[in-house]
């Protein structure tokens, strides 16, 4: 257990890191970049909120979910329909431009609740995290673990996809595109923009520190025992499928909200945002950044993207290879990922100063001797 200073300690760098995080979102940035480019950052901010939930599940439960992309395209969806009913009806029209112009007339039955904004909201929070404890609970009270749930998390992520191609009261493979407003406020005003950009900011900021919050607390030690020794934490009187549900939704409450706020950031949502591609993306991040760290995920997020946007330009073939590369790499020879480079470093530091010491250690001297026995003895 960590004594009173440590906590102090740790509580203190935690309000540090929290402030310069604070500075650089909200004073640094929109001083330095263009609006272009501070949209592009909303973006990248966008998968970190995703991340942070990836983070909690997998690198903290153990859950490899590879279907991130569902929660994600569903909060975005949502959030795209209401936009385009609150267009249309600026305008004047009972439907939206692209409904309007394929011959639609009336609008479909389960678009009309999202006139309502706080419906919207509502829908936003409620039912990707309904589904995720819906099908969290399904699957986990079977014992459905590892590998197997891996891919069905991706089959699910599949599915929805191509259900949504199919879709064209959604819009189709095109989406939905050409938001004009954000309850009420013009997008393309860029002080509205920035608006989108600062409420995007906030909530990854929320993020973390609701996941920080958990990860300190008894819940966040049960997780970590649930992904280190299930059975042990079945033994001892926990149900190791409520403690992964938890978690799961979490995350994917976390999915829907960044898609939510994808959405009037960069103006469009479509079926390649939901399937499989993106949520391998969202886990790629997580990976190099440090799935099992707090602010590994989201550095991880922001940084992957951006090299996503700055080689892909130049190198737009290359790109995807150097991205699964990256990952082999990271994956194979550091698991902790790029936050644990530093562990790592302190280590092969320590090794030249630890082995002059060990061979004139008397101990040195006497190979064949068990320190187990020796434990044994000195206790007798």
């Amino acid at each position: 257990m960590r004594t009173i200073a440590e906590h102090c300690r740790a509580h203190a760098l935690s309000l540090i890191g929290f402030g310069t995080a604070a500075v650089v979102l909200f004073g640094v940035a929109p001083a330095v970049l263009s609006d272009f480019r501070l949209s592009l950052l909303g973006k990248f901010l966008c998968f970190a909120i995703v991340a942070v939930g990836i983070g909690l599940a997998w690198g903290r439960g153990g859950m490899l979910v590879l279907g991130q992309g569902v929660f994600f395209g569903l909060g975005g969806y949502m959030m795209g329909m209401h936009l385009k009913i609150a267009d249309a009806q600026i305008r004047g029209d009972d439907v939206p431009d692209f409904m309007r112009i394929a011959g639609v007339d009336e609008l479909p039955g389960y678009w009309q609740p999202f006139g309502s904004p706080t419906f919207a909201m509502v829908a936003i929070l409620v039912i990707p995290a309904g589904i995720a404890a819906v099908l969290g609970f399904g699957v986990f009270k079977r014992r459905v673990k590892g590998a197997y749930f891996a891919i069905l998390s991706q089959a699910l992520a599949a599915a929805l996809a191509i259900l949504l191609v199919g879709q064209t009261s959604l819009g189709g493979s095109n989406g939905l595109t050409n938001f004009r407003t954000f309850f009420g406020f013009n997008l393309n005003d860029p002080i509205n923009k920035r608006m989108v950009y600062f409420i995007a900011a906030a909530t990854l900021l929320i993020a973390v520190a609701v996941v920080r919050q958990l990860m300190y607390s008894r819940y966040g030690e049960l997780l970590v025992a649930v992904r280190d020794g299930e059975e042990r934490v079945r033994f001892l009187g926990y149900d190791p499928a409520n403690i992964k549900v938890v978690a799961y939704t979490l995350a994917a409450l976390f999915a829907s909200i960044a898609g939510a706020l994808f959405v009037p950031i960069v103006g469009f949502i479509a079926p390649s945002q939901v399937g499989i591609l993106p949520s391998i993306a969202f886990l790629i991040g997580v990976a190099i950044g440090g799935r099992s760290t707090l602010l590994g995920p989201v550095l991880g997020a922001i940084g992957v993207a951006w090299a996503q946007t700055l080689f892909s330009e130049r190198f737009p073939s290359g790109w995807i290879y150097a991205q699964g590369l990256l990952f082999i790499v990271v994956v194979g020879f550091f698991p902790a990922g790029l936050a644990g480079l530093g562990v790592l470093l302190h280590r092969w530091r320590r090794r030249p100063a630890a082995a002059p010491e060990s061979a004139e250690s008397p101990l040195a001297a006497a190979p064949d001797s068990d320190p187990d026995t020796e434990k044994v003895g000195a206790a007798s």
